[in-house]
């Protein structure tokens, strides 16, 4: 049928041209864009704006519409922008490699003046907000890019790390995985001053006992999302004890959304050498899939592990947090069920 219906297009529009040229295989492109909001909207006086976010979307070399390609969706901490995020994590590279889409959120200065992620925000820990926002760049970017909604991994660091996590709570479907670098867990805070408080000390118990009130009162479509948490033992600006209490959460949040599963079973820690410092890692499984993993960064502060120190946060000693993260979140894609399936073959 095809051959005819081409034949008959062709004498339709009087040329002997190939109905479709195939794209020329290109080199890798980093692009910049523009969100528009069509859900939401914000009031100036008698004007009514879309709510708008921009981002960087980097598609490795060769790509092609007909890709099916995963998507890690990286937050940047404060005083971060795309650019200097992706130059010291060097994530484009690595994606380059692995044949990875890589999309980057930007927070604006009109949103934040330190360009932080509003995770303390109620509407934000009520699934609104920005992370709301930020979920919608990620659909309109998988429904109109080359991508695979069932690996769609999201990563952040800092406040993007708080973010992160509060979209693998309240956005759980989306995402196949989630790292947490050097964040804090769902809910720590609901204010900027309760977020400084938490950074510097953990979440008080009170914070703690409301978050396990919201993840009770999440969608009930919710699924578990295995996650990556890794901290460094010197950070100064977030206490490691963020580390603990989002594992912590994490697991009881398993256990709320799969109240007859095997309880969930916590490895031996290891200690690994790598080229640079030491880490702590420990896995925690549950029916025997991988669900979390601490990695622990020894004599690291809040910076990025392994990345570029010429930006800011950011440590050239490894272990290389961006190959330990992409080694991580490839096991995995999304489907239908309560634990993101580990990938076979």
């Amino acid at each position: 049928m095809w051959p005819s219906m081409r034949r008959w297009f062709k004498q339709i529009l009087g040329t002997g041209a190939p109905l479709f040229r195939r794209r020329e295989v290109g080199a890798s492109r980093f692009l910049e864009g523009r969100f528009k909001d069509p859900q939401g909207t914000a009031h100036f006086g008698l004007l009514r704006r879309h709510i708008e976010l921009g981002y960087r979307l980097y598609l490795p070399s060769g790509s092609s519409p007909r890709d099916s390609l995963p998507l890690l969706v990286m937050l940047h901490g404060c005083t971060q922008d795309p650019l200097s995020f992706a130059a010291g994590a060097r994530m484009n590279a690595l994606a380059e490699e692995s044949r990875c889409a890589v999309l980057y959120p930007e927070q604006s200065r009109r949103s934040n003046p330190q360009r932080c992620w509003n995770w303390f925000e109620p509407a934000s820990l009520e699934g609104q907000g920005e992370a709301a926002l930020i979920a919608r760049l990620i659909e309109q970017v998988t429904v109109r890019r080359p991508i695979d909604p069932r690996r769609v991994y999201v990563i952040g660091m800092s406040a993007g790390g708080a973010m992160a996590c509060i979209l693998a709570v309240r956005h759980s479907r989306h995402f196949a995985a989630c790292v947490i670098h050097s964040g804090l867990m769902y809910g720590a805070a609901n204010s900027p001053l309760q977020a400084i408080e938490a950074m510097r000390s953990g979440p008080s118990p009170a914070a703690i006992e409301e978050a396990r009130r919201l993840v009770h009162k999440a969608d009930q479509a919710a699924v578990t999302v295995p996650t990556l948490v890794i901290h460094g033992d010197h950070d100064t600006r977030v206490n490691p004890v963020n580390a603990d209490r989002i594992i912590e959460q994490l697991k009881a949040r398993a256990q709320i959304l799969n109240p007859i599963a095997e309880a969930m079973l916590a490895s031996k820690e290891r200690r690994i050498d790598s080229a640079g410092r030491s880490y702590r890692q420990q896995d925690y499984t549950q029916q025997g899939r991988l669900v979390l993993r601490k990695v622990v960064v020894e004599g690291l502060g809040h910076a990025w592990s392994g990345g570029d120190a010429r930006y800011e946060f950011n440590d050239t000693q490894g272990p290389d947090a961006s190959r330990l993260i992409l080694e991580f979140v490839m096991q995995f894609e999304r489907e239908v069920g309560v634990i993101a399936a580990t990938r076979t073959g």
